[in-house]
């Protein structure tokens, strides 16, 4: 595969990476696992319980098991075509995705913001003024 199919690979096998890991660790759905992990993660008596169950609840942590996954799923390398491929693929992987998932959510803090300001127009054009 030549670098710059390679790179293509990378910057498009990092969506679903952090899409994966942003759902889980952030998403409604996921939110009673992540709350039962939260509270393992808070209160297992091992040091290997409690690290184990935060992997769920971190994005930049949990986006590292699921580039794994997908470096399985697709065979993906990065540069060398032997098992250095693979480490540098899974930690250029792991790095895109996260700047993927940061963007979105500044995007998505934009997209509050907005909302409440327009929520506190609406409301301040709403309210009964003395002449009413």
């Amino acid at each position: 595969m030549s670098n710059s199919l390679q790179l293509l690979w990378l910057f498009v096998l990092a969506i679903p990476i952090a899409c994966v890991s942003w759902t889980v660790t952030h998403e409604e759905v996921f939110k009673e696992p992540r709350q039962y992990c939260i509270n393992k993660s808070q209160v297992s008596k091992t040091l290997i319980k409690r690290k184990f169950f935060y992997l769920f609840t971190c994005e930049y942590c949990f986006s590292h098991y699921v580039t794994f996954a997908f470096l399985l799923l697709t065979g993906y390398q990065l540069l060398l075509s032997d098992w250095r491929g693979y480490i540098i693929a899974g930690f250029s992987l792991v790095w895109v995705a996260n700047v993927y998932m940061s963007l979105f959510g500044l995007i998505r803090q934009d997209i509050v913001k907005e909302k409440a300001e327009i929520k506190k127009l609406e409301d301040d054009h709403n309210k009964p003024t003395l002449l009413d």
